[in-house]
């Protein structure tokens, strides 16, 4: 069930998804000359950015940067996926449906967070406080999480919360490696920012497991995964520093 929706998109995607926005005869012409300017003035844009080779933009200080950022990112969203049921049982005991409807909380909170954030920094034209507060706000719900002991409530709010905000944070990280880079070298971090900071995913639900196991205890799960979370944030906001911004 879950193939049949990508499937069916991938049949469209052939015939209706044009090479370029000029060839979009599903648009008025109008809007066609409008997106044909706006890209080509996004590429005089991007010649003021310095050129990199390939090699040269892995080992730009901004793009290792971006990756301990993901690393960090997704050991604390992929911990928090896979222990999640098990977070919203231990702390409320609730049935296993309930746990399950519950967990559509954090699902509808992440849709509305990646469409507001996202199009809040496109009106805006800033990316580093739209990318770093989502996770600051997710660090932050983990971090009351420690405190809020056996108010059930209050814990399964911030829990929930916590595990919606982060997903704001996604759309606009994204945007980060091609402010930075131009054409190839761009393209090409983004796959050696996702291949290496996928590595948190086994790094988080390890981490957590070990946790759980040796401090019989959900405190020191919930500390770690604000830690991570709080650490991706405090490096985006490193990276609109002065100096950072100088390199570009």
């Amino acid at each position: 069930m879950e193939g049949i929706p990508a499937i069916v998109l991938g049949i469209i995607t052939i015939f209706y998804l044009t090479d370029l926005p000029s060839q979009a005869r599903w648009l008025p012409q109008d809007e066609r000359d409008w997106l044909v300017h706006e890209l080509q003035a996004e590429l005089d844009a991007k010649k003021k950015i310095r050129t990199y080779t390939i090699l040269q933009a892995f080992c730009d200080r901004r793009i290792l940067m971006l990756i301990v950022v993901w690393f960090l990112a997704v050991t604390g969203s992929l911990g928090t996926i896979y222990w999640i049921p098990t977070f919203v049982k231990r702390l409320a005991g609730f049935s296993d449906q309930t746990v399950t409807s519950l967990l559509l909380i954090p699902a509808l909170i992440g849709i509305a967070g990646m469409l507001i954030n996202g199009w809040h920094s496109d009106k805006t034209a800033e990316r580093y406080w739209h990318t770093a507060i989502p996770l600051i706000a997710a660090g932050l719900m983990f971090g009351l999480l420690i405190f809020a002991g056996h108010e059930v409530p209050l814990a399964i709010s911030f829990l929930l919360l916590g595990s919606g905000f982060f997903y704001a944070f996604l759309p606009v990280f994204w945007s980060l490696p091609t402010m930075m880079l131009s054409e190839s070298a761009a393209a090409a971090t983004f796959g050696l920012i996702n291949s290496i900071g996928q590595l948190g995913g086994f790094v988080g639900s390890y981490a957590i497991g070990v946790l759980n196991v040796r401090t019989h205890s959900l405190r020191a799960s919930f500390a770690f995964i604000a830690l991570v979370y709080l650490m991706a944030g405090a490096l985006i906001l490193r990276l609109r520093t002065p100096s950072s911004k100088a390199e570009s």
